[in-house]
């Protein structure tokens, strides 16, 4: 079983900046794929950040420019600095990993992860 727990949400007005993190636990982590999506009231979750297990990144053109995904094996944890955060952003942010390990690449597709936390809200205030 993989548990994934992010947390680092708050509020922050427009312009600031907020670091999340993820971390996993019940399985080898290095060699998968990990992802950042979100979610505002009556949307559906979308992409907005992946990385893959040799730290090729990806990221939604929405956020391209101001977000940062990293991980950090050792620590079992991936991170996504959020800088020059907008209105825009406010979402619940949940962290994603597969279920196959594959380290050279990491998906955008909401369809291609199998497993999500239970998500941190980022609220920017205008």
């Amino acid at each position: 079983q993989v548990q994934l727990v992010e947390s680092g949400g708050g509020l922050v007005q427009a312009g600031g900046s907020l670091r999340l993190s993820c971390v996993a636990s019940g399985r080898t982590f290095s060699r998968y794929a990990m992802s950042w999506f979100r979610q505002a009231p009556g949307k559906e979750r979308d992409f907005v950040a992946a990385i893959s297990g040799i730290g090729n990144a990806y990221y939604a053109d929405s956020v391209k420019g101001r977000f940062t995904i990293s991980r950090d094996n050792a620590k079992n944890t991936v991170y996504l600095q959020m800088n020059s955060l907008k209105p825009e952003d406010t979402a619940v942010y949940y962290c994603a990993t597969r279920k196959g390990a594959n380290s050279d690449y990491a998906p955008t597709l909401r369809s291609l992860y199998d497993y999500w936390g239970q998500g941190t809200q980022v609220t920017v205030s205008s």
